[in-house]
């Protein structure tokens, strides 16, 4: 027999017009596989994207015609696209010869409209539109900022993409990520979203790269404080050895509340779910090689930082790749939604 939450599910499966406003903050390929679960029960999907990423084809475009980074942005929008695989493979292409070798035509369509639009967030909206994709895609902001790590020795790494190619070094960890120019401004839409949203969702993605930037706007955190919504942190799987080598789930938490400038999770995040799936070992092994090990969770350690720490099976293998599986973890968030008392949907 169904228990409610799980029939209220089914429910929103079925009639994901009808789902719960959940606002999503992250970049990369975390904030595109969440996606990917969600909009399985909800069209009223909010994803906030970084736009600090300064390497590849959106940095090559950031450089050439001093657009924002459209990559994480186009990811976004192919998660929650009604696209047909051809479309997908399109926009996914990346050139291979001549002067566009290595620019990616998705990117490209985004650059376009940017040009015809009134400002690159209006540009997001009509490929969006375009698209057909449920739910809102939204930079984070439109200034051409950038991400600076000050690591252990007091040197600084400027860019994100020079902090997550940095040689794996365990005795000079980043000890602080900071924003240039300091006080950008955030996208309103995005606080909007925040503030209307029955559920907020950190994560999955690159700690310092594409989580901890979203809490360098005093807006965004002054408005997940006030949120009376449930506010879910999603574990990374593995470590990153350019950010988080050797790190555990409260080190990571620890660094975001660091960044969040609060000395306990309470009274700003809920939950953190944490993968507790098998790894084959020849995988680890692999990873390994790479310096990249599962990110431990000891609950004592986790909860002593004022959150309650969820198990999930979260780990699946997509491509060779350990991956989160999107509709265990889609579900995972809508149950602590669903059977949070007091869940303003209801």
């Amino acid at each position: 027999m169904l228990t409610k939450t799980e029939e209220k599910i089914i429910g929103y499966a079925k009639n994901p017009a009808g789902g719960l406003k959940i606002a999503a903050l992250g970049g990369g390929t975390g904030l595109s596989t969440l996606l990917r679960g969600l909009k399985l029960y909800t069209d009223n999907l909010t994803a906030i994207v970084t736009v600090a990423d300064n390497g590849g084809s959106s940095g090559m475009l950031r450089e050439d015609l001093g657009l924002l980074p459209p990559g994480d942005i186009r990811n976004c929008i192919l998660a929650l696209a009604d696209a047909e695989p051809l479309m997908n493979d399109l926009l996914n292409y990346r050139f291979k010869d001549g002067r566009l070798s290595g620019q990616n035509f998705g990117n490209l369509l985004i650059a376009a409209m940017a040009a015809v639009s009134e400002n690159f967030a209006d540009a997001v909206r009509k490929v969006s539109k375009v698209l057909a994709v449920k739910g809102d895609v939204l930079p984070v902001s439109l200034q051409n900022l950038q991400i600076g790590a000050r690591l252990s020795d007091g040197s600084v790494i400027l860019g994100e993409s020079e902090i997550g190619n940095r040689p794996p070094l365990p005795d000079n960890p980043i000890v602080e990520v900071y924003m240039e120019p300091a006080h950008s401004a955030v996208l309103p839409e995005a606080i909007a979203a925040l503030r209307n949203a029955d559920v907020i969702v950190l994560g999955p993605g690159s700690l310092y790269t594409s989580i901890i930037p979203h809490l360098l706007f005093a807006e965004i955190r002054e408005v997940i404080a006030a949120s009376k919504a449930p506010r879910v942190l999603v574990s990374n799987i593995m470590t990153q050895p350019a950010e988080t080598l050797g790190y555990d789930a409260a080190r990571h938490l620890s660094a975001i509340l660091q960044h969040a400038r609060r000395s306990s999770a309470k009274g700003f995040l809920d939950y953190m779910i944490v993968n507790n799936a098998w790894i084959d070992q020849r995988l680890i092994e692999r990873y390994q090689l790479q310096s990249a090990i599962p990110v431990l969770a000891d609950r004592n350690a986790v909860e002593t930082l004022g959150i309650c720490m969820v198990d999930a099976p979260l780990a699946c293998v997509s491509n060779g790749l350990l991956r989160h599986d999107h509709t265990v973890l889609a579900r995972t968030i809508l149950r602590l939604a669903l059977e949070r008392p007091g869940l303003r949907h209801e």
